[in-house]
């Protein structure tokens, strides 16, 4: 019996490297060409990247991605949805290699993950009811107002810091999974407006006509300087020789492929693309705020 016992434990104990050793082991270019697939996540978030009723990917992040990794001979994709503030977990466990979200790159989750440079760039927005019949215009009105407004925001996200940030009290704050959910908040009087980027805020006023985005925005400034990101591409932290050819090719389709079609295509004005080329991600992983 303790021979069986030690044998068992001895079992776990090297299922347990083996398991550790593949999740840590760096994933190269060569090892996703030999596997013939690779895994890529996106958040259910237009235009972003989400997959529809039928599975299909969606967004710009998957379509500049299918273009580049078609490039790096790689033509099968398993996309995984899962909610946002699993992006960077999951890519930290192995359950994916690459995200395709146009997650925002901040310093605090370069840290955690590399990103490549800039894909797009982007600003923030506001989804009120219809005819937006509260006047809300801005994020400090959930601070400056006396009236208890509350407003939805998408856990994980650059707007949830923004607003700790900000300080805007946890009572005037609704944590919400994907965007459905905070339209629906939204109609059901649960909340009185939904904080997100511009480009998802324009994207939620499709969905249903009792939501509109706050065409009199106005867009927050903090530190003296007008709130913009800049998204790109992530990978594990020992995926160096990846990113570095993802970035290689993602510079050859801006320069010379139809990318900025792509990106007006899915709503980015000429400015979200002209500030895209603004910082790489080695600055941007150093920028302080």
């Amino acid at each position: 019996m303790i021979f069986r016992a030690l044998s068992i434990s001895l079992f776990i104990f090297l299922l347990y490297i083996f398991v550790f050793i593949n999740l840590s082991h760096a994933v190269t270019l060569e090892d996703i060409q030999e596997r013939g697939v690779v895994r890529i996540a996106v958040a259910d978030e237009p235009p972003y990247g989400y997959l529809n009723k039928e599975g299909k990917a969606l967004g710009v992040g998957p379509e500049v991605a299918s273009r580049i990794l078609g490039e790096l001979n790689i033509d099968r994709i398993e996309w995984v949805q899962t909610d946002f503030k699993n992006l960077i977990p999951g890519l930290e466990v192995g359950r994916f290699d690459i995200v395709a979200a146009e997650m925002a790159i901040l310093p605090h989750r370069c840290h955690r993950v590399l990103f490549s440079n800039p894909n797009t760039s982007y600003g923030e927005g506001l989804l009120v009811l219809a005819g937006n019949p509260l006047d809300i215009t801005a994020y400090e009105d959930f601070i400056d107002r006396p009236d208890s407004i509350k407003v939805a925001v998408q856990e994980g996200t650059t707007t949830e810091q923004m607003f700790n940030d900000m300080g805007i009290t946890r009572d005037r704050i609704m944590m919400i999974q994907n965007s459905n959910e905070a339209i629906n908040a939204i109609i059901q009087g649960e909340v009185d407006a939904f904080a997100g980027t511009g480009m998802t805020v324009a994207q939620m006023e499709n969905v249903d006509p009792a939501v509109q985005a706050e065409f009199n925005f106005v867009d927050p400034i903090i530190d003296g300087e007008e709130v913009r990101y800049w998204g790109g591409f992530a990978f594990p932290l020992d995926a160096e020789e990846l990113r570095e050819a993802f970035n290689k090719a993602l510079a050859e389709q801006k320069k010379e492929g139809d990318w900025k079609q792509v990106l007006s295509r899915y709503g980015f004005l000429t400015k979200d693309i002209i500030y895209s080329y603004r910082f790489d991600s080695e600055q941007l992983c150093q920028k302080p705020g």
